[in-house]
């Protein structure tokens, strides 16, 4: 089984599978969604039957394919997964059927089809495990740059009142980001030519060679740059609110739960193995970063009206988290890194859907618009306070997990910056909370009135206004209504139930995932110079001398 091309495969299924349903005549909607779904599914057994493949203690990188690709400058297709990178195809093969399934309904607005929606769909999935799969820098970049595309198109096409200004926004900033990483990888090409007689962008090869600390510090920050405004970290973040907003429920989905974790992602695999100089000696300044995200983001979460801009802050906060854990240099600290990256996905993407079912039936996204649902819908209510207490790391949840081990694994080598990211595990709390009263109980308010049956009409014409005013005094217009709001259907149990069961499993046991990704990070943390305790040579513990 570990002969097959599954890396290959699982990008080239979707992809086909994009094309097919971008062939498909106007009006075959109910085949697009179909075959999309069944594409998906598909996808998701690769990644399964991967997953069985892959030998945790065997070599770093396994499942490899490699194909030349532009020989003249040393350019191969090379894909291979370690851990880290198999539970982030594992996140995708999961994802991408849920919303597929919740994006069933969906009416595009404007003169968009269905079938390119999930045409985009489809080719975002194919991508997206690409940039997860590459092991040579320079494709990484490719699918790094293409990924944009479909993302560009689903917020921009199918996306809220905001969609293009918040479309133009996102790419722009994840291209400005991309160019400055291009101009890194050309710097680390030139680095490797001088040092091995030969230019090369094989992960392997690079990791190997000897940089000089000031280069190494400069090739850093432009990997840097591109990570941190795609992660995102604070300030690089303004551009995901206004995209994770406008952009639809499967599209916000999908950037907060896939997207936005090649950031961190690339933290790991690029910024440590290839600069560790330099990642000790400015891991201070990103830490400094991480908190202020933390903390900053859950402010301003604590703030907003629009439900999904209020999630969008949200995972900017968990980001920080993520980020704390990575540049904390422990094995315990970065395998709650990469734990938190899967466990975001799944807790903030049901969050996402949840929100999104809400919307559904209200039209709007304001939180003062709502109140009394779960008297009325009770499954909606329930799946809405599981999203909700995952995403603040409630113990018996998959995120309570996550967080610990980055707490845990950070505070020995980082107290202070733990310490103080701390405080947002007690922001997050309140923001949650808050949105769940206020919409789930409490009177019932805005889109969820009507006027009630009999309520007389405002009296127009001979009198004027001294007719309406005596109508008023004589018979006042009657409290609205309730409006009626529906539970749950059985597709969007369908598409809720998986997640539910995945924030309760992975919150009670966790230890398969954490078996898959504890040997990659020992890996990375061994690359960076520290030690199975976390504490490198180079960088001493804070507070002592």
């Amino acid at each position: 089984m570990t002969d097959f091309p599954w890396l290959l495969t699982m990008i080239a299924v979707p992809a086909v599978g994009a094309a097919v349903v971008a062939a498909l005549p106007r009006g075959r909607d109910e085949t697009a969604k179909q075959a999309a779904l069944g594409v998906s599914l598909l996808v998701l057994l690769l990644a399964v039957l991967a997953t069985v493949a892959f030998d945790a203690g065997g070599e770093r990188f396994q499942l490899t394919t490699s194909v030349s690709w532009i020989p003249d400058f040393g350019v191969d297709f090379a894909l291979g997964v370690d851990g880290i990178a198999l539970v982030m195809l594992l996140l995708i093969g999961v994802l991408v059927p849920v919303v597929v399934l919740a994006s069933w309904r969906d009416e595009p607005t404007g003169h968009r089809s269905v079938k390119t929606f999930f045409a985009w769909l489809l080719l975002l999935e194919s991508l997206m495990v690409g940039v997860f799969a590459a092991t040579d820098v320079f494709l990484f970049y490719v699918f790094f740059e293409a990924m944009l595309v479909p993302m560009y198109f689903l917020i921009g096409s199918f996306g809220g009142p905001r969609r293009q200004y918040a479309a133009v926004k996102f790419f722009l900033y994840s291209l400005v980001g991309g160019l400055v990483m291009l101009a890194a990888v050309i710097g680390l090409y030139v680095v490797s030519a001088a040092e091995l007689g030969e230019g090369t962008f094989a992960f392997d090869a690079l990791r190997g060679i000897e940089i000089d600390p000031g280069v190494q510090k400069l090739l850093f920050l432009g990997f840097f740059v591109a990570f941190a405004i795609k992660a995102p970290l604070v300030p690089f973040h303004t551009w995901l609110p206004d995209s994770g907003a406008e952009a639809p429920i499967g599209g916000s989905v999908l950037l907060v739960g896939v997207l936005d974790k090649v950031g961190t992602f690339g933290f790991l695999r690029y910024c440590l193995p290839l600069f560790p100089d330099a990642s000790r000696d400015l891991a201070p300044y990103v830490l400094a970063l991480a908190v202020a995200g933390v903390l900053y983001a859950a402010l301003l979460a604590m703030g907003q009206s629009d439900m999904k801009r209020l999630v969008s802050y949200t995972s900017i906060a968990h980001f920080g988290f993520i980020a704390l854990g990575i540049f904390a240099f422990t094995t315990e600290a970065a395998t709650g890194s990469v734990l938190y990256m899967v466990n975001h996905g799944i807790a903030t993407g049901l969050l996402f859907l949840v929100v999104g079912m809400l919307i559904a039936r209200g039209g709007s996204r304001e939180v003062g618009d709502y109140g009394g649902v779960a008297a009325q819908a009770p499954l909606l209510a329930g799946v809405f306070l599981v999203a909700g207490l995952a995403s603040l790391a409630l113990p018996g949840t998959n995120s309570f997990v996550s967080e610990f081990l980055v707490l845990i694994g950070s505070f020995p080598t980082r107290p202070v910056f733990t310490v103080l990211a701390t405080v947002g595990i007690v922001l997050a709390a309140l923001y949650v909370l808050l949105l769940y009263q206020r919409t789930m109980h409490g009177p019932p308010r805005g889109v969820l009135l009507e006027p009630s049956p009999g309520t007389p009409a405002p009296a127009t014409g001979g009198g004027g206004g001294a007719t309406a005013a005596t109508a008023t005094l004589e018979a006042p217009a009657a409290a609205p209504a309730r409006l009626r709001v529906r539970d749950l259907s059985r597709r969007e149990l369908a598409v809720a139930a998986p997640m539910v069961a995945l924030v309760i499993a992975l919150g009670v046991y966790p230890q398969p995932l954490i078996d898959l990704i504890e040997p990659a990070v020992a890996a990375t943390m061994s690359d960076v110079g520290a030690d199975p305790a976390g504490v490198s040579p180079e960088a001493p513990v804070e507070g002592t001398d």
